[in-house]
């Protein structure tokens, strides 16, 4: 049993003063206020709660930067995906993991204490599968559990090239199942994750352009109660292609043939109409915006502003990790609409309220609902992940309360954030993931055989 004294700490009810957490096998089973720290207390300044990183595809972090210069003809989400094609095959298993482990750190270190892996890299290089079905699968799970983060795995089914069961190309073999085969997968991916703390275990159908409507259903059947996500709607190429086969754009066409509840996401979920906005919010699914990769992408811009006022649920994740920062998730999300709308703080809510608090404890929970978890925050019961930021980062000085929130996400960033707890164990000190040296170097001397 551990003691955590702050000065401040960001609870449920809202914020309160001089808060001690006591915390036994990696949940928070006592929450006092009011009280004054005695000598076996860990002493900090303020808490909040670890996000949930709703959406990542770690193999990716390693061609961040690699899809920055311009083509013969006009850039989009489809060139940088011949890119990303022709570098996945470089990849081994022993260097997803060292990418994997890589990404979790700075994952950790900028507040985010649980990722969802949407993992759909799962074969050798030419398309047959490992001697372990889920080779890869863990090598993820031994990254995550060398950098302390919590893991919601989502195996992805990923069966055709596009809409109507056209056959996957010849680029696309790393990733290809049948449902017999994925089903198995699945199983071993259970396996997989067993030896970590609070792993979950979800399922991925790609997109509606992966897989064919029969098996959409199996899919959704297998995630017995983890959660499932899918890519729809992130380009506008998608949603043409979507209504040229079946006549329905994408989000209208899953939510009138699948049974979308609060156990999915929606991934990116870009392009909306506005009756596809309004069903998407009464679902009770979660839109897994990913600001940071679409904008880089150029995917477009989310209607959040419409959405939040409709009631709708949203996480943020880091994608292609092209960046990897929570405060910078949350930030791009309020611009993208700023720059939409051209005002300010569109996404505070009401006169006088904190944007930042606003999408914070949107990200918060939606997170929490996205990765497979409904209890989250600093109470009893909950994981006790979270973190401490450093009220002496020039960005907090002078602050409290909702005012640290808004200078954190838009001024302060990873480098106001002290430590970082996931499920009791501080993994982040001193702003420096515990490991990061280790790890760090493992990644380098990956990368610079990989790009050699």
């Amino acid at each position: 049993m551990n003691r955590y004294w702050f000065r401040a700490a960001l609870l449920p009810t809202g914020w309160a003063r001089s808060v001690c957490l006591v915390v036994n096998q990696g949940r928070i089973c006592e929450v006092r206020c009011d009280v004054e720290p005695v000598p076996l207390d860990e002493c900090h300044a303020v808490a909040i709660p670890g996000l949930a990183n709703v959406h990542s595809h770690t193999f990716q972090r390693a061609m961040a930067g690699l899809a920055e210069r311009a083509g013969p003809a006009s850039d989009d989400f489809w060139t940088w995906r011949e890119v990303m094609y022709s570098f996945v095959d470089r990849l081994a298993p022993d260097d997803v993991e060292a990418i994997a482990a890589w990404a979790f750190v700075e994952m950790l270190e900028s507040g985010f204490t649980r990722v969802a892996e949407f993992h759909y890299l799962h074969h050798q290089p030419n398309g047959k599968p490992y001697l372990q079905l889920a080779e890869l699968a863990i090598r993820i799970a031994a990254a995550a559990g060398e950098s302390g983060i919590g893991l919601t795995l989502l195996p992805v089914l990923y069966s055709h090239g596009n809409f109507g069961g056209v056959a996957p190309s010849g680029a696309q073999r790393r990733f290809i199942n049948e449902t017999e085969r994925f089903s198995r997968l699945v199983a071993a991916s259970h396996e997989a994750v067993r030896p970590l703390p609070g792993a979950i275990v979800g399922v991925a159908p790609h997109s509606l352009r992966a897989v064919v409507p029969p098996d959409l259903d199996r899919v959704a059947q297998l995630a017995i109660d983890g959660p499932i996500h899918i890519h729809v709607a992130e380009q506008i190429r998608e949603v043409n292609d979507c209504l040229a086969w079946s006549g329905r754009r994408p989000v209208e066409w899953l939510l009138d043939h699948a049974a979308v509840d609060s156990r999915w996401c929606l991934v990116h979920a870009t392009h909306l109409s506005a009756s596809e906005l309004q069903a998407l919010a009464a679902s009770g699914a979660v839109a897994g915006l990913c600001p940071v990769t679409e904008a880089n992408l150029g995917d477009g811009i989310f209607p959040a502003r419409d959405y939040l006022a409709a009631g709708g649920l949203f996480g943020v994740g880091t994608d292609s990790n092209v960046r990897i920062d929570a405060s910078a998730e949350l930030a791009a999300l309020e611009y993208s609409q700023r720059l939409k709308h051209q005002q300010r703080n569109v996404l505070a809510g009401a006169p006088g309220e904190s944007t930042g608090r606003r999408l914070f404890s949107a990200a918060l929970h939606g997170g929490a609902q996205a990765a497979g978890f409904s209890k989250v925050g600093l109470a009893p019961g909950c994981a006790a992940d979270f973190l401490s930021l450093d009220l002496a980062h020039p960005s907090l000085v002078g602050r409290s309360e909702d005012a640290l929130l808004d200078s954190w996400i838009f001024a302060g960033g990873t480098s106001a954030i002290d430590c970082v707890w996931r499920a009791g164990r501080k993994v982040v000190a001193e702003g420096r993931h515990v490991q990061r040296d280790r790890i760090a170097t493992r990644y380098r001397e990956t990368l610079q055989r990989l790009l050699a």
